[in-house]
């Protein structure tokens, strides 16, 4: 029996779960790889997600004005019902544009990633792809992992239920804080004063054509796509340790993906980064012995309310490494098109 799993799992966590191996989904890549080469084909790129990005846009534009002239209740009720699920699939849409995923010209890609960034008021795709791709190289080292809270910010937060409701409501705002103690990441270029000027202008046009009401709703859908909400429940669903500690990605596999772009596929996503969102199901049907043997979330509703619940999760939750092994700093997070692996030869 173990008799330390039992002991933190009974006391308040105050630090992180350390692992001593690599992250699980170069190695899972390699053999999945070496078992199911056909899976290589799901490699490339979906140009026509450009049409679900600017159908996106123009819907929030369109809710903005028809909200405009509304009661306060009517705005906070939209943008909880129907402009968080619009952000928050326009933020699958930046991820896809992250791992250049649209077109093949990685500068296009940027430009779409604005495009799709323009209705959340917050200039974010640019940083996003900077960070989230050293999220992929180096997953749990804390100093180029952004998706890992601070400490400060865990020991704060900790497992309370009033400290968890408070974290997903003002989640942007603390993963602002984390960019300070990524000092090896570049924060600032052309690029991101081109992210900011593109959203100053869109939302500045926004308020003089439909007025503040109209930049309230966006404010608020974008707030709630990726806070106190169900669909806040995703940033636990992929790394929180729900279950156990030593599974550290999970997917979701709930009807949610049909309007979230399959972003429920975190797994199949961590290895296979350069496979566009609509082939994602298609690794776990080609290699479900791989997917099916881990844990995985059904319902982001269930998983919100367990969170705030569950006093045994909490943002320590999370597994840190200290070795980034000989991974490169300038790594684009595709080891799935890179890794080469060796053909067996079959003797007769």
């Amino acid at each position: 029996m173990r008799y330390d799993y039992i002991y933190t799992h009974m006391t308040k966590k105050t630090d992180f779960i350390y692992s001593e191996y690599s992250e699980p989904h170069r190695i899972r890549t390699k053999k999945i790889l070496k078992e199911h080469p056909e899976v290589r084909h799901l490699i490339g790129r979906n140009s026509n997600t450009i049409f679900a990005i600017l159908g996106l846009v123009a819907f929030q534009v369109v809710m903005a004005w028809l909200v405009r002239d509304q009661a306060w209740w009517v705005i906070v009720g939209a943008a909880y019902l129907l402009g968080a699920f619009a952000d928050h699939s326009l933020f699958v849409m930046i991820h896809e544009c992250a791992h250049h995923l649209i077109f093949k010209n990685k500068k296009l890609n940027r430009w779409a990633g604005m495009l799709a960034n323009m209705p959340q008021i917050f200039p974010s795709s640019v940083s996003f792809e900077r960070y989230h791709i050293k999220h992929h190289s180096f997953q749990g080292i804390h100093e180029l992992d952004a998706d890992l809270p601070n400490r400060w910010e865990a020991k704060l937060i900790n497992n309370s239920f009033l400290g968890k409701a408070i974290w997903l409501l003002f989640f942007p705002l603390f993963q602002v804080f984390r960019i300070s103690r990524l000092k090896e990441i570049q924060n600032f270029d052309a690029w991101i004063v081109a992210n900011v000027t593109v959203q100053v202008v869109f939302t500045a046009a926004i308020w003089y054509f439909f007025g503040g009401a109209a930049v309230g709703y966006l404010f608020l859908s974008f707030m709630f796509s990726v806070g106190l909400h169900p669909l806040g429940a995703r940033w636990i669903q992929e790394h929180y340790l729900t279950h156990n500690e030593e599974q550290e990605t999970y997917s979701y596999y709930g009807r949610l993906n049909t309007v979230s772009f399959n972003v429920g596929f975190h797994n199949e996503h961590h290895d296979f980064p350069s496979i566009p969102w609509n082939r994602l199901p298609k690794i776990k049907q080609t290699a479900p012995v791989y997917y099916d043997t881990l844990i995985s979330h059904k319902s982001w509703t269930v998983l919100f309310f367990r969170f705030l619940f569950d006093k045994e999760i909490s943002l320590f939750s999370r597994i840190v490494r200290k070795d980034r092994g000989k991974v490169p700093l300038k790594d684009q997070a595709r080891p799935d098109a890179e890794i080469q692996v060796e053909k067996t030869t079959v003797v007769a």
